[in-house]
């Protein structure tokens, strides 16, 4: 076996000790451990993996006596581990807690904007139900352009109203200005104050925050509404579908009622009798909130229907203009 030295160091204190034996070097380490193990614990954090694999005879003997010293003086409190070690562990459980943390808020996210998206396809589903049930419509009111709404009476004595109109745009044009542009509303159509998209989910449902303005003739008064929105295109047809929501971030606003639209819903299919046309059809199912006499809301809704439509059409005869925007009257 190869004899070799090991050098211990501690202050000024200087001193070579001859290893010829395993069993020598071990009582080395256990009578002057104190003072060598500094040393060897620098001497032995320099060396890399390759080269501790690489070991044979004295020197394996030598790093398996320092690891069993390292050990049995942490067991006993004599030598703990240093700061970083503790802190390297800590930072490392912290790194998986958060990442943990942050995948299961990611996951309520992903489950929240799902939910809208749902609430969404619910309501148009169950607005389209109410359109397509031919029992209990009757004639509300026609217009000369061809206009007509008819209301029905739903459980709780809750009245909706459907308007019937053609209008000289593709459903295309149609779905661009009230859905795709819908936070532009309110430059065309003078009955709204704002609306913004606080939400998109995907590029067919949203979430909205309208404010209604107050003009002369609104005998419902200002309101605002939280609703999702939502698209769907098929073949034949173009559906935009609304319901009330909530938003934690949003609750009702001071000075407003918040109101509820929905379930509601538009359809848009190109006109049967003209090319270039579309027959438009317009589900309202609104609870105004307040107290508001029932006969006074339901006088107001379906003029509602009709002064959204004429404003409607002033827009699509403006083309890519906006047309004049009537002023508003606020309190």
């Amino acid at each position: 076996m190869r004899e070799f030295w090991v050098r211990v160091v501690v202050k000024d204190d200087k001193r070579l000790s001859r290893i010829k034996s395993a069993e020598q070097l071990q009582c080395l380490a256990a009578s002057d451990a104190g003072r060598m193990l500094p040393a060897m614990a620098k001497l032995c954090c320099g060396i890399s993996y390759p080269h501790l694999r690489s070991m044979t005879g004295l020197q394996r003997v030598a790093v398996a006596a320092l690891g069993q010293e390292f050990a049995h003086r942490q067991k006993v409190g004599q030598m703990p581990l240093p700061a970083w070690t503790s802190c390297g562990r800590r930072s490392w459980d912290n790194t998986s807690e958060e990442s943990e943390r942050a995948a299961g808020q990611h996951d309520c996210v992903e489950e929240t904007e799902l939910s809208y998206q749902r609430q969404g396809q619910q309501a148009l589903q169950e607005a389209l139900e109410i359109v397509r049930d031919a029992d209990g419509w009757r004639m509300e009111m026609s217009e000369g352009s061809g206009d007509a709404i008819y209301s029905k009476v739903r459980h709780g004595n809750h009245k909706v109203f459907r308007l019937e109109a053609e209008l000289e745009a593709s459903p295309e044009e149609l779905y661009d200005i009230l859905f795709v542009k819908v936070e532009e509303m309110h430059q065309w159509n003078p009955s709204i104050g704002q609306i913004k998209v606080l939400k998109h989910i995907g590029k067919e449902t949203t979430v909205t925050h309208e404010v209604s303005a107050e003009t002369v003739g609104n005998l419902i008064g200002q309101r605002d509404f939280l609703s999702v929105r939502h698209s769907l295109k098929t073949a034949e047809c173009i559906y935009l579908g609304g319901a009330p929501t909530h938003l934690e971030t949003l609750p009702p606003q001071p000075g407003f009622v918040r109101a509820e639209d929905g379930p509601t819903c538009i359809i848009i299919q190109p006109s049967a009798h003209c090319a270039g046309k579309s027959r438009f059809t317009w589900l309202l199912n609104m609870d105004v909130k307040g107290w508001i006499p029932k006969s006074l809301v339901n006088q107001a809704l379906p003029r509602a229907q009709l002064d959204f439509t004429k404003h409607l059409r002033r827009r699509l005869a403006a083309g890519g203009h906006e047309p004049a925007a009537v002023t508003n009257i606020h309190s």
